[in-house]
């Protein structure tokens, strides 16, 4: 009995001949060992990837947002929305490595109910064991996955992770959002401004969740419960991102090869940063004169409300959210009072006040984004302007001509020398990122395949199918969660980055060095939410481990299973999934051929297109502005260690100056006191304190003044290629002359 027990429970024993035996109890309790090893490090191997990824969405939320300046609330929602997604990138791979497995025990046991084998264990009851000669191969052993996950772990999982990433997505985090961009005054109002902004997103997922209820309903063969509900919800969420997906999708396989291609190109990439920044330039002067506009009209407001008016309390909050250099302007006039009561007065409504609020937040966050996408393509400039000048070095040493502005770490002095960045820089990185735009390609190519052939199940025409199945047949789990697991990122990467590159969603950026706004790491999270799960069962379809898509009767994943059966919209499941994303061989080629770009710039909104005049003007332009800032870096850097090397050269005369006054004037007090009691002859004490003081403060105000001294740039270079520059040098008379001997001529800035 104890033999037969250990033979059904575990099928990793091998085939018993002899029933007797001790080699069949040892190989069983061995079996039973390994078993309860693979359990605790299977809890051991997810529960250490829960904390990894951890880890790294805080590592991420890190690099990209500011902990000390932005809300708690913003950075706690962003970092459980970013977790979450993460999770069901890393997690799924060995959902589905389990999957396999699990179909591999059923399948071993409908062959094992079959095979002549089968007497063997019947006859145990009786005792009398029998040797049987089989007439059929015994099925291979199937081997138990290194991540094996325990039955009923991960339907709950899944089920929190899912339902609490929709609630963050659909609901939380629109709302944080909105209301943080609200200009309302009290919590009524903005929680009143929020959900009037999020009716768009509400209504939209509202209309395809009661087109699905009322499909349901209607249906005579479907009864209504909670399941069913359950099931539309899902199904409408999932329906609403796949068709943002499948769009999203289309733009980045295609342009994120292209991207890393056109990377290696150099002077085609230095060409395009001037484009852009000539464009941003443009957008960047256009926010300066909309957040000046709006002070304007903030200065205008807070000089007629006066600080005992009973509306001053919200032109002190709209004040709180204005830049210090303009809250310092504003605060000159904090004395002012006037009595309210005046007729003759016009003041704004709360209503008003209410829009110039949000006028504000959005002048403010719209500056800020500029500027900040300013300074980074400036980097990028000056970096491939200092990589096409040390191409032609034969000291094969990097040479920055202005020191980076990004923070490293303290190993980059000892690894990444000038030698082996001028190594990786000038000759391996372009090499580097064509070898990597050609495999990007494939990918690409392999992925379009399987969308549009995903649905075949004989034969198997997905590329990712055929790969996944015959690492099935090896049980090769580390290759079937690797592959499942780079081929999400992919995807993930190639949706993401297309929103941030449209120049519909250019509100929004992810800039690092903390340099990410409240308003886009809400974006990002609610985004990630949204498109993650749909994109996640897209890619179940195409391994074929979605039974509702491939009609298959096998086990499914756990993460399908909490998606609901989709026979209960079969229309959805037969029709919407399996042939819209066949769309996106449609959207490749369209945007191979630039038909896009080509369509936005006939309609006059500039792209940048090779063969067009204006396109060459933006880029001369783009190219002078890179200049200009260069010259102005360069004055700056001048000017600091022209005042370094003021303060090395004087700073000792300075100070010995100073002890020698110190002492010169106590010895004056004394001279004084003495000099009330014995008078000094033929001694003019009005000459002789004339002639004593004169030396050391002309000394002392030309070293003071030498200091302050902000340092000007004369070269030829710059008054010829900046005139408007050179002129404002012109009108600074007597900065230098304090250099001069003549006592007249000290004060001549005053």
């Amino acid at each position: 009995m104890v033999h037969g027990s250990c033979i059904l429970q575990y099928h990793n024993c091998s085939t018993v001949i002899l029933a007797g035996s001790l080699t069949v109890e040892c190989d069983c309790l061995a079996g039973a060992r390994a078993i309860r090893e693979a359990v605790r490090m299977s809890g051991a191997a997810l529960g250490i990837e829960i904390v990894v990824v951890f880890f790294l969405a805080l590592f991420l939320l890190h690099r990209y947002a500011d902990f000390r300046k932005q809300q708690r609330m913003v950075l706690f929602g962003t970092l459980l929305a970013w977790y979450l997604c993460f999770l069901i990138v890393f997690i799924l791979p060995l959902d589905i490595s389990t999957t396999i497995y699990k179909q591999c025990k059923i399948d071993h046991e409908e062959h094992a109910s079959v095979s002549p084998v089968t007497p063997l264990i019947s006859n145990q009851t009786a005792g009398n064991s029998t040797t049987a000669t089989p007439t059929k191969s015994v099925p291979k052993v199937c081997y138990k996955p290194w991540s094996y996950i325990p039955d009923g772990i991960m339907p709950v999982f899944w089920r929190v992770v899912y339902w609490t990433s929709q609630c963050l997505t659909w609901l939380l985090l629109p709302f944080m959002q909105s209301y943080a961009r609200s200009g309302g005054f009290s919590i009524t109002g903005k929680i009143k401004t929020a959900l009037i902004e999020n009716a768009i997103y509400y209504g939209t997922y509202l209309l395809i969740f009661g087109s699905l209820l009322i499909y349901v309903a209607v249906h005579p063969q479907w009864h209504l419960s909670w399941y069913e509900l359950q099931t539309i919800g899902i199904t409408a969420a999932n329906t609403w991102g796949l068709f943002l997906l499948v769009l999203l999708l289309g733009y980045g396989l295609v342009e994120i090869p292209r991207s890393y291609w056109n990377a290696s190109r150099r002077g085609h990439l230095l060409i395009k940063t001037y484009f852009k920044a000539a464009k941003l330039m443009t957008e960047k002067a256009d926010a300066e004169e909309n957040l000046e506009d709006v002070m304007e009209e903030v200065r205008k407001v807070q000089e007629s409300i006066k600080y005992n008016h009973p509306l001053r309390k919200y032109i002190d909050t709209i004040l709180r959210k204005c830049p210090v250099e303009y809250q310092e302007k504003m605060g000159r006039n904090m004395d002012d009072y006037e009595d309210f009561d005046d007729k003759q007065n016009t003041y704004p409504s709360e209503k008003n006040l209410v829009k110039l609020h949000k006028q504000v937040i959005y002048a403010v966050q719209r500056h800020n984004r500029t500027h900040v996408q300013w300074q980074i393509l400036l980097q990028q400039a000056m970096h491939l302007e200092d990589v096409a000048k040390n191409e032609t070095s034969s000291a094969h040493q990097f040479v920055h001509s202005f020191p980076s502005t990004e923070p490293t770490s303290w190993l980059s002095p000892y690894l990444y020398t000038p030698t082996v960045e001028w190594y990786w820089e000038c000759l391996l990185r372009q090499w580097f990122y064509r070898l990597l735009a050609v495999l990007l390609s494939l990918f690409s190519v392999g992925v379009v395949w399987s969308e549009c052939t995903f649905f075949s199940t004989r034969p198997v025409l997905s590329l990712f199918a055929v790969f996944i199945q015959l690492a099935e047949r090896d049980y090769n789990y580390l290759y079937i969660e690797m592959a499942c697991f780079i081929t999400i990122f992919f995807l993930c990467t190639c949706v993401y980055s297309t929103v941030f590159r449209i120049r519909v969603f250019n509100y929004y950026y992810l800039a690092s060095h903390h340099q990410t706004d409240a308003y886009s790491l809400q974006f990002s999270g609610m985004l990630f939410c949204r498109l993650t799960p749909p994109l996640c069962l897209n890619f179940l379809g195409l391994i074929h481990m979605d039974s509702a898509i491939s009609h298959q009767l096998k086990e499914q994943t756990a993460y399908t299973s909490i998606m609901g059966s989709m026979r209960v919209l079969s229309f959805i499941a037969n029709g919407f999934y399996i042939y819209y994303p066949m769309l996106i061989l449609l959207l490749c080629i369209a945007t191979y051929f630039s038909l896009g770009t080509r369509c936005l710039n006939l309609l006059g909104f500039q792209q940048f297109v090779g063969d067009n005049e204006m396109t060459s003007d933006l880029i001369d332009e783009g190219k002078e502005l890179i200049r200009r800032e260069k010259r102005k870096r360069q004055r700056t850097e001048d000017g600091e260690n022209r005042r370094r090397e003021w303060k090395e050269r004087y700073g000792n005369t300075r100070e010995d100056t100073a002890r020698n006054r110190n002492r010169n004037e106590a010895a004056e007090m004394t001279e004084t006191n003495y000099s009330d009691t014995v008078p000094i002859p033929n001694t003019n004490p009005n000459r002789q304190a004339k002639y004593s003081r004169t030396g050391r403060g002309t000394e002392r105000d030309s070293i003071e003044l030498l200091e302050d001294a902000e340092p000007l740039d004369f070269n030829a270079e710059t008054l010829s290629d900046d005139p408007l520059e050179a002129d404002s040098t012109r009108h600074v008379p007597g900065r230098y002359l304090s250099m001069s001997s003549s006592r007249s001529r000290i004060f001549d800035d005053v």
